[in-house]
């Protein structure tokens, strides 16, 4: 297939306008006056066969992004039950559930099936005025109902009397039905034992979601206590069957690299933590570590991150999850199995224990294997120029989600609001993880923020503290090639002949290049620089519309 008449985003030729694939790879890239007679010999070379032609009609094709950090079955979830983002009060929000309950028991298909369960997600408590329900509230919404309302951040949830009741949590309907830490894990997993149908539909319905938005690949981050292994194969099974086109299947979806955050003492220990997920040959080659969400901390909103000294209205903050002895020893086993460990972690006292875990371990392994073997966290948003140091120093990647600072950051945002404005101000500093040379991933968290990679690197290039700016091309790169690179898939994410044909196709629209540094802007802009334009992130302006893409030479997303 041929497409030409465009804008080609590669290395290999920044004025390129057309790009030719071929048996799913990219066969070449360059202009549309030599497209004719490649197609032609691409023809002669496959036995006379026609080369179909796409008008690109001035659309941008670039790689397709990486989202690194997802949790497609909690978004698929998310996406069919009661989206709670716009609620602005506790009334607001039981209003929503009452609705939804009422919706329920007008559905033919709920009579009989016994208590209803009405999911949502998204609330944000930060904006509210007044206290949050109590159960007995939500019992007056829903009565008999199993409702669980999971936060934006999905580190906490609003719970019904019923579905505690089921979950084995302490309380009654009394008092807040606001649930954290192993309470909050024990009602989610009560509302996730699904049929297989039921995961099937949500495992798919993220993932389209995630085509359309231009993400051909997504870092699935499961964890004992986010979901099982059952649900992680499940969803392996799903884009293996769709990418082999069997009959009956879905349609080929984007490609599932995933994560299994579950903390281990030794090599016998992580080789059997592998093991007991039961992943099949061709899903080990999927498989990148024992690391993603493996919790050293919680989140600011729920105010579970650990943190060295308390929050800014005097609420006490939790120690870390796991100490500098247990990050060590993860670190050590997955080395040694040769495996990419790697933690949730937010809070700066929680960093501290990761960065002395990650001393401990180049102690016992030497800097070179560590460094090697691609350790990662999530999230790391309270780090110090000395922690960035010693990251970059030991060769760990950051999975990054520049959406939160957009949501959260600034003076009068959540975070300035939980930390006071001057940790907040220090949070998030991507500018200085990549002047320092730290490997950058980004993703969304999904489904915390939505599937917006354009607006993820307009946040990375125009955050709240101008001094966190990267360049839009080092947050493009750090969301398409970074994300191959952090799951060990070098040379993927460009597109260059040889290279796998993943890309995205973008309405048409102006491309320009942003920088925050004045000495490089005047340079980088002019043509003759050689330095391939990216569509106008600038605040304000709409984000492109993605208009197809595709995944190793299959269409998993068409608007064209």
């Amino acid at each position: 297939m041929l497409y030409r008449g465009g804008s080609v985003h590669t290395p290999a030729d920044p004025f390129a306008t057309a790009l030719l694939v071929e048996d799913g790879v990219v066969a070449w890239v360059g202009s549309d006056d030599a497209a004719e007679s490649m197609s032609r010999l691409s023809s002669g070379r496959g036995g006379g066969g026609d080369v179909a032609v796409v008008d690109l009609e001035g659309a941008l094709v670039t790689p397709a992004f990486v989202d690194a950090h997802v949790h497609v079955t909690e978004t698929g979830l998310a996406l069919d039950g009661v989206d709670l983002r716009g609620a602005g009060s506790s009334g607001e929000l039981l209003d929503a559930v009452a609705a939804a309950f009422r919706a329920g028991h007008e559905d033919g298909e709920q009579r009989g099936r016994g208590p209803l369960t009405i999911l949502g997600h998204g609330w944000d408590d930060t904006a509210w005025h007044g206290p949050l329900p109590t159960r007995e509230e939500l019992e007056r919404a829903a009565p008999g109902a199993e409702v669980y309302l999971s936060r934006v951040d999905v580190h906490s949830a609003l719970v019904s009397p019923a579905l505690a009741a089921r979950a084995g949590i302490d309380g009654g309907a009394c008092g807040s039905a606001r649930v954290t830490w192993q309470d909050h894990h024990a009602a989610r997993d009560t509302t996730r034992r699904l049929t297989p149908a039921r995961r099937e539909r949500a495992q798919a319905s993220a993932l389209r979601a995630a085509a359309a938005a231009g993400i051909g690949c997504v870092h699935e981050n499961a964890a004992p206590h986010v979901g099982s292994g059952e649900d992680l194969r499940a969803l392996l099974d799903l884009v293996a069957a769709g990418r082999r086109g069997e009959e009956g299947q879905h349609d080929a979806l984007p490609t599932v690299l995933a994560l299994w955050g579950q903390a281990v003492v030794d090599v016998e220990d992580a080789r059997a933590a592998v093991d007991a997920l039961a992943l099949s040959v061709e899903h080990l080659g999927s498989f990148i570590g024992l690391a993603g969400d493996l919790v050293a901390d919680g989140s600011l909103g729920s105010r579970t991150a650990a943190l060295s000294s308390p929050y800014a209205d005097g609420s006490p903050a939790p120690a870390p999850s796991l100490d500098a002895a247990a990050i060590t020893a993860h670190l050590v086993a997955c080395t040694r199995a040769g495996l990419p460990g790697g933690f949730h972690v937010i809070g700066d006292a929680a960093v501290a224990e990761v960065v002395e875990g990650l001393r401990g371990a180049e102690a016992v392994l030497g800097r070179p294997a560590l460094a090697g073997a691609r350790h990662r966290l999530e999230h790391a948003e309270m780090l110090s120029p000395a922690d960035v140091a010693v990251l970059a120093e030991l060769g760990v990647t950051v999975s990054a989600q520049p959406a939160f600072d957009a949501a959260w950051g600034g003076s009068d945002g959540m975070y300035a609001e939980r930390l006071g404005p001057e940790r907040a101000a220090a949070m998030n500093d991507l500018a200085g993880l990549v002047s320092a040379g730290v490997p950058l991933a980004l993703g969304s968290d999904s489904p915390v923020t939505p599937f917006a990679p354009w607006e993820a690197v307009r946040a990375a290039a125009f955050p709240h503290e101008g001094a966190h700016a990267t360049t839009a091309r080092a947050a493009f790169l750090a969301h398409t090639r970074g994300g191959w690179r952090a799951a060990g898939r070098d040379g993927v994410g460009s597109l260059v002949p040889g290279a796998p044909a993943t890309f995205a196709v973008w309405e048409p629209g102006d491309l320009v290049v942003q920088t925050p540094d004045a000495a490089v802007a005047g340079w980088s802009t002019d043509a003759r620089s050689g330095t391939p334009g990216l569509p106008d992130l600038t605040p304000g302006v709409r984000a492109p519309a993605c208009l197809r893409t595709v995944v190793d030479g299959r269409v998993v997303h068409d608007r064209l």
